[in-house]
């Protein structure tokens, strides 16, 4: 099964997806298609690294997502899989970083995440699994589950024309124009 990662405008991508029933063959040929599909993407980008994806970025609205297990190391290409994840708890304070999404082109923002986390999801084998996350961990489980919720980060700085920004050839990030990038881009917001 050979998937395309889709992309603003699709309005799957604000669309809630289904919880998964059972945990068998349909559900991990899905993990392995997202598991390649993000390397593939990151294959042809230098400075960007896909730290994770949910299945709804495929195309598949069910609650899957994966996550990257070393974040700063390119070279280890393995993922964490959450089945039917949710946030129990949200702890720490609010911090604002930057984030990027491989369903938003050429768009990246500052947006205010909880420092730390608790998670409740099913692992592969259907066994329930809880995490506590903090830090960069935290902010990527709160991006991937907004996603099985039909909610990309753009949706929570929307009102803000600061916080909109574009990643360079070289690597750094520069302000994109509210007023004449974001504010009324079709592709953005329906």
């Amino acid at each position: 099964m050979s998937r395309q990662l889709i992309t603003l405008p699709n309005p799957h991508l604000r669309q809630r997806s289904k919880k998964v029933g059972f945990v068998g063959d349909e559900v991990k040929e899905l993990i392995d298609t997202m598991i390649q599909a993000t390397l593939d993407w990151e294959d042809g980008r230098e400075h960007e690294v896909g730290v994770a994806l949910a299945a709804v970025q495929i195309d598949v609205l069910q609650r899957v997502v994966i996550i990257r297990n070393d974040f700063d190391n390119k070279a280890d290409r393995s993922f964490q899989v959450f089945i039917n994840p949710e946030i129990t708890k949200y702890e720490g304070e609010l911090l604002e970083d930057y984030e990027g999404c491989l369903s938003i082109r050429n768009v990246y923002g500052r947006v205010a995440r909880h420092s730390k986390v608790r998670v409740k999801a099913l692992a592969m084998d259907g066994k329930e699994l809880r995490v506590t996350a903090e830090g960069f961990l935290a902010r990527v489980f709160q991006h991937e589950i907004d996603h099985t919720n039909g909610v990309v980060f753009i949706d929570h700085i929307k009102d803000d024309p600061t916080a909109f920004y574009t990643l360079e050839n070289n690597g750094k990030l520069t302000p994109k124009h509210y007023d004449t990038e974001i504010k009324n881009n079709a592709e953005l917001w329906d």
